[in-house]
Formats: structure tokens, sequence, C-alpha cells
């Protein structure tokens, strides 16, 4: 059976998920790409290192994102949302993007000394001040989901 998710459904889906796809537009190119990112039922939180992504958003701001639970091929949940890069510049803000990543992402690290490499600076918890770590949220504009159960 193929069905549309309601509102409370896509929210914990976007909650529940550790890693989404963006998907950005820039210069002709459409360029779609996995990231860990946190939801607060209002907007998406991500960090990344300046590269192609970054590049492409803060030519376009307008995103999508989507993310996806699947059980196998008839059993499957997924969302797609659209919004509007922003990058996060204020410290403060920094700072509670960055726990609110970090909360999302540890718990899923294997090992006790382990430490997600990508975007992250040599300290979990450093914001920006070795590595140009780049905080960011979607803000959502629209989201739709869909599922497909046996």
């Amino acid at each position: 059976m193929l069905g549309e998710l309601n509102t409370e459904q896509i929210e914990c889906l976007l909650k529940e998920l550790p890693v989404g796809r963006i998907g950005c537009h820039a210069d002709g190119i459409t360029y779609i790409v996995p990231i860990n990112y946190a939801y607060d039922g209002i907007n998406i939180y991500a960090h990344s290192v300046k590269g192609t992504k970054i590049d492409m958003m803060r030519k376009n701001l307008e995103v999508c994102f989507q993310a996806d639970a699947i059980i196998n091929l008839q059993n499957w949940e997924s969302v797609i949302c659209w919004g509007r890069f922003e990058e996060i510049t204020d410290m403060l803000e920094r700072e509670h993007a960055m726990q609110k990543i970090i909360n999302k992402v540890m718990p899923l690290m294997k090992g006790v000394d382990a430490q997600p490499s990508h975007g992250f600076t040599s300290a979990a918890s450093n914001v920006g001040d070795e590595v140009e770590l780049i905080l960011y949220k979607i803000v959502l504009s629209k989201k739709t989901g869909r599922f497909e159960r046996d």
C-alpha cells in the first residue's frame, strides 16, 4: 500500500533519522549529497567544510532536503522538504547548532574515542577556531512525505 505521511509522521521521521540528503542547484548543475543533521521541529542544522555543496548553496539559497527510512523495497518512509540555506555566523547560535549535531551524531559513533571526521574540528566541541567549520541551517518552508507498506 502506498500512502502519504501525515504531519506528525513527517515530524517524527525528520527528528529520528541521522542522515539525509541536500539537493542544491547553481550554475546549471544539480548536486545531491548526504549529510548528518539535527532537526529541532523548525530547521535542519548541519555542518561542513568549504566545498562544492557550500559554494552552490551560497550561490542559490533555495535547497531541497530528503530523508528516508528503508526496511525493504515494500516497506519504507520518505520525507522531502524545501527550504532556504542560511549560514550561521552568530557564535551563540553556532554553539547551539553544534551541540544539537553532536547530541545526534555521537551516540551513533563506535568506540569510546570515536570522533566524526568530516566537518568537525580536532575537538568535537570546537566550533571553528582551528578549521573553517561552516554551520548552517535549512529554514524549511514545505514538507511532504510518502510511504509504502506491504
